[in-house]
């Protein structure tokens, strides 16, 4: 496994509304380092936020073709993590790292 730090897996935290509804299911939703898998984002999470992970779901969504002023650009992909936390425990990503 290679040697990163937990700040370098977990980017940043995801506010929007869906994700301020996945809140009320205990879940957290967090932009991810792309190569960073589940138990280095659950190990990340627990040792950053002191709470339980029960899971991490990932998704990757494929950067899309913009056009801004008449040129072409293209937005960079990035991986979210959805985590699941145990009952009774919290994080409130409205307060940061």
């Amino acid at each position: 496994m290679m040697n990163v730090s937990h700040y370098d897996v977990i980017v940043a935290p995801v506010i929007t509304e869906k994700s301020t509804m996945a809140s009320e299911a205990n879940q957290v939703v967090f932009r991810v380092a792309k190569s960073a898998n589940k138990p280095q984002i659950k190990a990340a999470v627990e040792a950053l936020f002191d709470v339980k992970v029960k899971a991490v779901n990932t998704l990757v969504r494929k950067g899309k073709i913009k056009r801004f002023r008449g040129h072409r650009g293209r937005q960079s992909d990035f991986k979210n993590a959805v985590v699941t936390l145990e009952e009774g425990h919290s994080i409130d990503v409205a307060t940061g790292l």
